[in-house]
């Protein structure tokens, strides 16, 4: 039965009364074991390409189900090449790595959407999804779960995405600026939960994590470069859809309604198996993330 996000506070989590006969003991043999039914391909227009120095490539998914008007300026910022040439800025040990253009002088595209705070939270009166609740207390929501592939906290009038580890975010000035999308960052530490619903959250890194995480740590106030400091630069952001069909990275997300997160899910909370001797009895959000996995493409004959 489909629970739509206002019903969801009143929901508990059901694990599948069997699964195999032989259950996988760990989560990871559970995402290895899933079958092709548990899995949804992402759709190359919500994967935004970043190459680095260096010619590291970086994943990003977008979530435009939560955020449509950050994620329309993003793609048409992506479109019109607009980062490409601009540079890693910002680089803070256990918070972020943020990227943009260092001057803020550079002409934006016509086009883009005026964003506001009102788009850090989706109204559930307007929002009709599946939610695979997770019966476990957060400290920065009444309620939290899976929707479309993504952790979600939610109250009783409104969902957004969480800032978990990977996370992308839309950087901004003093409210009500909301940002235009044009500057992004990822988490690189500890979730910044307290960041929830004050700044737009519009994906995640599924690709390429370690080439953010493995950067210098800025040494300026909130770890941005100093002069003396060499940024990173960013060769090239592009939309998948509009790369070439041999060149286009391609993943898909397991379905959060389906049988194996479930089972996945209750072993998050719930392991013990040759190494853990005592469950934890539960788990939060940003601990549980929706498994996501490359697609192989064979080429062609």
């Amino acid at each position: 039965m489909i629970r739509s996000l206002g019903s969801v506070l009143f929901a508990s989590l059901l694990t599948p009364a069997a699964l195999a006969s032989d259950p996988p003991v760990t989560p990871s043999a559970v995402v290895a074991q899933a079958p092709a039914s548990a899995w949804r391909v992402i759709a190359a227009d919500d994967l935004l390409v970043m190459t680095i120095g260096g010619g590291k490539r970086v994943v990003i998914q977008l979530a435009p189900a939560f955020g449509p008007r950050h994620v329309g300026n993003i793609r048409a910022l992506a479109k019109a090449h607009w980062w490409d040439g601009t540079s890693i800025n910002r680089v803070q040990d256990n918070y972020v790595v943020q990227w943009g253009d260092v001057t803020e002088k550079k002409p934006l595209p016509p086009g883009l959407s005026p964003t506001s705070p009102a788009d850090y939270v989706r109204s559930i009166a307007n929002v009709r999804l599946a939610v695979t609740p997770l019966p476990h207390a957060d400290p920065y929501a009444p309620a939290t779960g899976f929707v479309d592939g993504w952790p979600v906290a939610m109250d009783g009038d409104g969902a957004w995405l969480p800032h978990c580890y990977g996370f992308v975010g839309v950087g901004r000035n003093t409210s009500p600026d909301a940002g235009t999308g044009a500057e992004l960052y990822t988490v690189i530490g500890q979730a910044p939960r307290q960041l929830d619903r004050n700044i737009a959250v519009v994906g995640r890194v599924i690709e390429g994590m370690a080439h953010l995480t493995s950067l210098p740590r800025g040494s300026g106030d909130l770890g941005f470069y100093t002069a003396d400091e060499k940024t990173v630069p960013i060769l090239s952001v592009r939309l998948a859809s509009d790369m070439a069909e041999k060149m286009r990275p391609r993943y898909e997300v397991m379905d959060v309604g389906s049988a194996s997160f479930a089972e996945y899910l209750r072993l998050r909370a719930n392991r013990k198996d040759d190494f853990y001797d005592r469950p934890a009895g539960g788990v939060d959000l940003c601990n549980a993330p929706v498994p996501i996995r490359p697609i192989s493409v064979k080429p062609a004959p």
